[in-house]
């Protein structure tokens, strides 16, 4: 009998995203297709047999937020993400994207514009992408997508900062001006269209530091956040109406504005419930009992009285940022500090004469002190760990550890400092130092980017985490993958779910694989994470005991991009996975990636609806 399936994966315990119990079944893949299913299919049907004997099999991953638009441009294999089982990405979150194309006009140069400080991309990375955009319209991306050898699905969302743009000509029109009627009634016109073409929902935002990086605009926030609320009221009606995905972000300044705008989402208010995914469930470490007013929330919105379809993301894992001196998200916050996140990464002479300025220091140390500022971190020294400095002794150490020790050295103690070296370095502070605030300073006029340090936002208490993950109305695989290259490192997200779930039961796998596959699949109206015959077979094998003994905070690592020609914080799980196929091709084996990927379409722009 000449072979009919490609491949036949042989032997595996099936999770099938359905959330039913697991078995050990058979998995045959015919013509980029799931061909059938069950245990003991005949060997000789297949022309390769994988034997998957103590493995786990389970659709592609989603990962529901990432800004990985980018990047699928340079690399459209998007290895970073495949190598831990990602196979369908959602693309054109936080207002941001480019769906429009380059939107270059008149010397504006809003990709640039939006993207540099609030995702922190440098800018020559992010020119490589926009010299080689070369469509206008978002059918026109939807139709360059479809020609690019993708490796996972893209699910674009239509982003409001982008569009706010496309309407009113300019970035500078967007953020210093109200939108005319014949500018509010284009927004809908094109909100319209994506919609028709296939686009999940709109994406908006309001992080109050998501500011703009260009000249004259460096004080004002992104498009989106210039919006008023009949604006997103009208474009909200329209993605109602096409029963599409709302995609937002707090307004952390202001908690009982961001509480009632999520209203939006009530059928009970609108005559319809609107699909809302919002960011996002955490634990916080410096406001412990944030964490139980989300299924408060959630309950609420989706409760009968309100008749919402909304969830709150989670992050699977601790949600741990790195900084390098004062180039960190976290220093947006800050009045004085955002005078550094203005300027180019690499422009470590300007940072310096911004910190050595006659004003910077006083508002600088004021600003960190001030304990009635909203914040999202914690300013404990204790909590703030360095990794990398020319002073050896402080390398593993917490700034709050070099801190005493400083304190006890200006005191007359030199037998504070452990070696030559770090004398030197403790000699080099003001004296007497005063305030926490000005040994920071210091430490970053001193070493900027030579400073490399990091710090632990939320979730790093496990039994709340999980919580979190598998409450109803919570929905994990938010990764932020391929954004903040050199500050955060999340693309094994969804993997660190599946460890929570492995260590209770495999009911708890089973409930996890369907929360990471069919069911943000259907929130969002794509067709993926489904093995059922006939779907395209994107399919994962795992190795169970490697996934146990799994640890990423030990396979956390920057490596350089020779696509970016620039550093990248990256995760690193080989091993975990055994193997990803996409369309039925393999592309990862569990150590390395096979010549299909980047190289041949695999991956499609999945439509919704």
């Amino acid at each position: 009998m000449h072979p009919d399936w490609q491949v036949l994966i042989r032997g595996a315990r099936v999770f099938d995203g359905t959330g039913g119990p697991s078995a050990v079944e058979d998995i045959a893949i015919a013509r980029g297709k799931i061909a059938a299913r069950g245990p003991g299919l005949p060997l000789d049907r297949a022309e390769q047999v994988v034997d998957a004997a103590g493995r786990w099999l389970l659709p592609g991953l989603l990962d529901i937020h990432t800004h990985l638009d980018l990047e699928v441009e340079l690399a459209p294999g998007l290895p970073e993400s495949v190598r831990h089982g990602t196979t369908t990405v959602v693309v054109g979150n936080c207002s941001l994207g480019t769906a429009f194309g380059a939107q270059r006009r008149n010397g504006d140069d809003p990709i640039l514009d939006c993207f540099t400080r609030v995702e922190n991309m440098p800018k020559p990375v992010l020119r490589k992408v926009v010299d080689r955009i070369d469509w206008h319209t978002t059918g026109g991306y939807f139709s360059h997508l479809d020609q690019l050898p993708l490796g996972p699905n893209i699910v674009p969302l239509l982003p409001h900062s982008m569009l706010r743009i496309e309407a009113m000509g300019s970035t500078d029109a967007a953020v210093t001006r109200e939108p005319t009627a014949l500018e509010r009634e284009r927004m809908r016109t094109l909100l319209e269209e994506a919609m028709a073409q296939g686009y999940a929902g709109l994406s908006t935002d309001s992080i109050p530091f998501h500011y703009l990086a260009n000249d004259p605009h460096r004080s004002e926030r992104i498009p989106a956040q210039h919006a008023s609320w009949s604006e997103l009221k009208e474009l909200l009606d329209v993605v109602r109406s096409h029963d599409r995905v709302w995609q937002c972000t707090p307004d952390a300044a202001n908690r009982i504005k961001t509480f009632f705008r999520f209203f939006l989402t009530s059928g009970r208010l609108f005559g319809k419930p609107l699909r809302t995914s919002a960011l996002t469930a955490v634990d916080l470490t410096h406001e412990r009992n944030t964490h139980k007013l989300f299924p408060i929330i959630a309950n609420l919105l989706n409760s009968r009285l309100v008749n919402g379809r909304f969830h709150f993301q989670v992050l699977g894992t601790p949600f741990r940022m790195f900084a390098e001196g004062a180039i960190c998200p976290i220093f947006e916050e800050f009045e004085s500090s955002r005078r550094l996140m203005a300027l180019e990464i690499e422009d470590a002479m300007g940072r310096r004469r911004e910190m050595d300025s006659a004003d910077f220091g006083a508002v600088f140390v004021r600003e960190w002190h001030d304990s009635g500022a909203v914040s999202t971190f914690n300013r404990d020294l204790d909590a703030l760990h360095i990794e990398r400095v020319p002073v050896p002794e402080w390398c593993g150490e917490t700034f709050g550890a070099v801190y005493r020790r400083l304190l006890q050295f200006q005191t007359g103690d030199r037998s504070a400092a452990r070696s030559t070296t770090e004398s030197d370095a403790l000699d080099a502070f003001p004296s007497p130092l005063r305030r926490e605030g000005e040994f920071l300073l210091h430490l970053f006029r001193r070493y900027d980017r030579d400073l490399r340090w990091w710090f632990t936002i939320a979730n790093d208490r496990p039994e709340i985490l999980r919580d979190l993950l598998f409450h109803p109305h919570m929905l994990p695989g938010f990764n932020d993958s391929g954004a903040h290259l050199i500050n955060l490192a999340f693309f094994d997200g969804n993997l660190l779910t599946l460890q929570i779930a492995a260590r209770e039961s495999l009911e708890m796998v089973a409930k996890a694989v369907r929360r990471l596959t069919r069911e943000p699949a259907e929130f969002f109206g794509v067709d993926a994470g489904r093995l059922d015959v006939g779907a395209q077979a994107d399919v994962v094998l795992l190795d169970p005991e490697a996934l146990r003994h799994y640890d990423t905070d030990a396979n956390r690592r920057m490596i350089y991009r020779d696509i970016f020609e620039h550093e990248q914080l990256v995760n690193r799980s080989d091993g975990v996975v055994a193997a990803v196929f996409i369309a039925g091709e393999q592309v990862w084996d569990g150590t390395d990636f096979t010549p299909a990927l980047g190289s041949r379409r695999l991956g499609r722009a999945l439509r919704a609806g």
